[in-house]
């Protein structure tokens, strides 16, 4: 668990990670160097789901070996999908990261939403459903590997 006391907001207690996969935690189906070290500390404090569409089919041998569950999506309904799921988790105490527009109602559904602004871009409702908006997937990932460092952009 990832406890964090956020000054005027409320203490995040997170114990499940939801993560998109495709322009997320990869590029074209590729995991980006340095996301499946992140994800082994990081399921040391939380369990780890990654829910995906998977674009191009990729996702459960690149994630293969990694302390992470992968959740295969239809192509229809992505989003009520991610969503559903991160209520099924525990909306509270779920952390989530994406950057399509089929992640907008998991990031709003989440205790934390976290948008990445990655090289296949950002959906603007996406950005606008999230808590924060991230430069990378690493540096997401690091904000809850050093949770104090959220204290400073959701505090009020």
């Amino acid at each position: 668990m990832i406890a964090i006391d956020i000054p005027g907001l409320r203490t995040l207690r997170l114990s499940q990670l939801a993560l998109d996969y495709n322009g997320t935690l990869a590029g074209d189906g590729v995991l980006l160097s340095g996301v499946g070290s992140r994800i082994e500390r990081l399921a040391t404090s939380l369990t780890v789901h990654v829910l995906t569409g998977d674009t191009f089919g990729t996702a459960a041998a690149q994630l293969d070996g990694l302390p992470c569950s992968v959740v295969l999506l239809p192509v229809e309904g992505q989003d009520i999908a991610k969503a559903r799921i991160v209520r099924e988790l525990g909306a509270d105490q779920t952390a989530a990261i994406g950057n399509g527009r089929n992640d907008r109602q998991m990031l709003h559904t989440a205790a934390l939403g976290i948008a990445i602004l990655g090289g296949e871009g950002t959906a603007v409702e996406t950005v606008m459903a999230a808590n924060l908006i991230s430069g990378s997937i690493l540096d997401a990932l690091d904000l809850l590997l050093n949770p104090r460092r959220l204290i400073a952009s959701l505090r009020r």
